[in-house]
């Protein structure tokens, strides 16, 4: 009876002493995966007021709890119209539950699109929509870099609520990124390469330029202590210092002027200029003062976190953001400036990325959607291909369609397509389209006359103010609709991006549009003064009666 005893107790110690040992192995192994990829808030939390702070810290574990209190405070705040207050209750929220990003993301989401509606000026709706990009770029991905969903949120916002126009205040938000973006990068754009290639870090920076002793000792003359307070005055500026510039060889001004856009980009916008590269020669190069080029950067983060590196959301991201980049992914400014009367006009280059895209995209998710897409985006292509004097690309992606639908007798004939398309395009069509194809045919109507063909220039004109009192005739039936700009507005834009951007065929086309301003000012001379004959005989003959 006792060796039955002894041989029960055995056994149970000896199974302890097993299940004992692996559960410590098991939990060494857990806890260097928590460790290597950050699957705990490891940092102390900042910037909370001293009550916040000391519960925080005394509940420990049940800080969620603290949490759920700011949760329902933040709600009640939204019902009576405290907003900004739920801008720091959102703030706290997210450091007490830095892993919980999915109460981040809707908050964002909210400030973004239920908050901004509230208001009526584009600046005030700017704001918010801004804070909830802040909250996820410049708070939560600071804890959790390797979330896809925050990445996938943050492009949301960026394609849909910003380059949309679901907005009434959308061109002013397009507006407000282009001249962030622009002072980001000290003009339109900056040279990707080298912010690539250069310092990422005040360390590395230092350790580079250590035995350039003109360098630092202008940076004291300059009256900056540290690389910090030069960071701080840069970003103010958008420039070097007048001074510092200056006191530089010009080597080493364009150096620390690279170096510090790097820090500015990589640590304020989350932009690596490496991924930047990377998406432009995948795709063709973009447009980076425009919303739907960093949808395309925050979708492709989002796919290389995403479990197997695929994500299907992102997947449709990337395509329609890349197709919109087609469709109007290139800004034209009045000048230098960022001004509100921008044009955005196609990027023709990326027509062959988008197909190749939308089709990689369908083998890869198995889902009939891409392919709907792709089907839409190809006649979409051709017409706008046309519109830009692209003839010979158009007509290869028209037989690209035919040899799919050779028994469909609406793509036997070329012309005849091109034709039943503008007609359903300025019927049917949305802000974006009319404005892509009226733009396409003003454009071409410069074409044209720099290639010294008056009349088919003029045909083009005629046909794009058709297209574009037909299309406002329907915006005063249909009030929901959004104006396009004034008509010799679009002509003037399009005629100075021509003249400045094809210099060979530049000088006529100015020389054509000024002799037509000459025309038209005599005629109205002409007519004024008929008008004022007129008037005197009629004058006389009232006298003579």
């Amino acid at each position: 009876m006792y060796f039955r005893r002894f041989r029960i107790w055995f056994f149970a110690i000896a199974a302890f002493v097993v299940l004992l040992s692996a559960t410590v192995l098991v939990q060494k192994r857990l806890d260097t995966i928590v460790k290597e990829d950050k699957l705990v808030d490891e940092g102390n939390i900042e910037g909370l007021p001293p009550m916040v702070a000391f519960t925080t810290v005394a509940l420990g574990g049940f800080r969620g709890i603290l949490a759920d209190m700011l949760w329902l405070r933040t709600n009640g705040l939204q019902q009576q119209g405290k907003y900004f207050e739920m801008v720091q209750l959102a703030s706290w929220i997210t450091k007490l539950q830095p892993k919980f990003t999915g109460a981040t993301a809707y908050l964002a989401w909210n400030m973004a699109y239920n908050i901004s509606v509230t208001y009526t000026s584009p600046v005030d709706r700017w704001r918010w929509v801004q804070r909830g990009i802040e909250l996820i770029r410049d708070e939560a991905l600071n804890y959790n870099p390797n979330d896809p969903l925050l990445y996938r949120e943050l492009g949301w916002i960026y394609q849909h609520k910003i380059g949309n126009m679901l907005d009434d205040a959308q061109r002013y938000y397009k507006y407000m990124i282009c001249k962030e973006m622009m002072k980001a990068y000290g003009g339109v754009e900056p040279d990707w390469e080298a912010l690539a290639a250069a310092p990422k870090s005040n360390a590395e920076f230092r350790k580079l330029h250590a035995e350039d002793a003109a360098l630092w000792e202008a940076l004291k003359k300059a009256g900056f202590e540290d690389l910090d307070a030069l960071q701080r005055k840069f970003r103010e500026l958008g420039a070097l210092p007048d001074g510092l510039a200056a006191a530089l060889k010009p080597g080493t001004s364009r150096a620390l002027e690279c170096f510090l856009r790097n820090c500015w980009l990589r640590e304020y916008y989350k932009l690596r200029p490496e991924i930047v590269l990377e998406i432009n020669r995948k795709y063709g190069t973009l447009d980076w003062r425009l919303s739907d080029s960093f949808a395309i950067y925050w979708a492709t983060l989002g796919i290389m976190y995403s479990p197997k590196r695929q994500s299907i959301d992102c997947d449709r991201m990337i395509t329609q953001s890349l197709k919109e980049s087609f469709i109007a992914g290139r800004i034209l400014l009045p000048g230098k400036e960022p001004s509100m009367n921008y044009m955005l006009i196609p990027n023709l280059d990326l027509v062959d990325a988008v197909r190749e895209t939308y089709q990689e995209a369908y083998e890869r998710n198995d889902t009939s959607t891409f392919k709907s897409a792709l089907d839409n985006f190809m006649k979409d292509a051709v017409v706008t291909l046309y519109s830009y004097g692209k003839y010979a690309k158009a007509r290869e992606y028209f037989r690209m369609i035919r040899k799919e639908r050779r028994n469909d007798p609406r793509y036997q004939d070329f012309d005849q397509f091109i034709l039943r398309e503008w007609t359903e395009d300025v019927k049917d069509g949305n802000y974006k389209q009319v404005h892509e194809l009226i733009s396409g045919l003003i454009f071409q109507s410069c074409l044209l006359l720099g290639y010294d063909d008056p009349d088919g220039a003029q045909a083009h004109l005629r046909l794009a103010e058709i297209a574009y009192n037909r299309f406002q005739k329907e915006y005063d039936d249909e009030k929901g609709r959004v104006r396009l700009p004034p008509f010799d507005t679009m002509k003037t834009e399009i005629a100075r991006s021509v003249i400045q951007n094809f210099p060979a065929i530049g000088e006529r086309v100015k020389a054509y549009i000024s002799n037509a301003q000459a025309e038209k000012a005599e005629e109205t001379a002409s007519g004024a003064s008929a008008g004022a004959a007129s008037s005197g005989a009629a004058g006389t003959a009232a006298q003579g009666r």
